[in-house]
């Protein structure tokens, strides 16, 4: 009788002679396991997964924890990233061990690039009031109705707001604790030091709060190219994100991934000198997604 027929077979029957507890309970959670699913919340080290059976997944990150992006047409390339691209909304893949059924400990997530681009979109309209997006749609549903390509493109639009709400559920809904708004000289990404006061009153304010999140959004003016100002808002949001985490203090799990809004969100259509400036902005909130907040 060889070695590995007796803790194959002998080993766990034998065990349970002795406890009366099935030889899977000293097995299961011990296996590394991969499942699928999308964030619906996250409370630093922790996430909500959804799986795609709608089970809830409470995924714990640490700081062993390899997060990555696959890349490539054949998904081969793999580019690390960090725990704040891990926002909700992103569909992932993680790889894990199980402490119980309800909760795993996750040592790689991976997602797609195209993913965590959508999800990013989704929040940025998420964050906009309920309000507005029945407004527009109200607006939309006052067109002509002989116009066929605009009803087919307003059928499109609404089959993909009703695809959102029943996939992300409540993640629209949260909780706005504070706010600050840094504005940049054209074409410059350093922070003005007037600025330095508030963003860390920021910092401190968010720290008593239960689950908190802070979420950073860079935007440039329409003067200059596209891509100058995409790079702009990217550059900007980068600074203020490294002014939290290095003065402020703010854990990086608690940061989500700064996003870079370009010319996009004017908040005035005019080209004069004032409309611009007020456009060269990056917008930092501290939030607490009410899904967070029933765990």
């Amino acid at each position: 009788m060889n070695k590995s027929f007796f803790i194959r077979v002998l080993y766990p029957a034998a065990m349970f002679f002795l406890t009366g507890m099935p030889p899977l309970t000293f097995s299961v959670f011990a296996e590394t396991a991969k499942v699928e699913g999308f964030i619906q919340a996250r409370n630093g080290e922790n996430m909500v997964l959804r799986t795609a059976d709608s089970h809830q997944l409470v995924v714990v990150l640490n700081d062993s924890t390899q997060v990555g992006q696959v890349q490539g047409m054949l998904k081969a390339r793999r580019k690390e990233m960090s725990v704040a691209a891990l926002i909700p909304g992103l569909q992932v893949k993680v790889e894990g061990e199980y402490a119980d059924p309800n909760k795993m400990i996750a040592s790689s997530v991976s997602f797609k690039g195209n993913d965590l681009e959508r999800a990013q979109a989704l929040q940025a309209g998420m964050h906009e009031s309920n309000t507005q997006l029945e407004t527009h749609q109200a607006k939309l549903e006052e067109h002509d109705a002989a116009q066929k390509k605009h009803e087919e493109q307003l059928a499109a639009n609404q089959s993909a707001i009703d695809a959102a709400v029943a996939r992300f559920g409540q993640l629209d809904d949260y909780y706005i604790f504070d706010e600050v708004t840094v504005y940049f000289e054209n074409g410059k990404t350093k922070v003005d030091p007037k600025y330095m006061p508030q963003l860390l009153d920021l910092a401190e304010k968010a720290k008593p709060i239960n689950g908190y999140m802070i979420e950073i959004k860079g935007y440039a003016s329409s003067s200059g190219s596209t891509e100058l100002n995409q790079q702009l808002s990217e550059d900007r949001s980068e600074e203020v994100t490294n002014i939290l985490v290095q003065q402020g203090h703010v854990p990086l799990t608690r940061m989500l991934a700064p996003g870079a809004m370009g010319e996009s969100h004017q908040l005035n259509a005019n080209d004069s000198e004032q409309s611009e400036a007020a456009n060269r902005r990056v917008v930092v909130r501290i939030l607490q997604n009410k899904a967070v907040a029933g765990i």
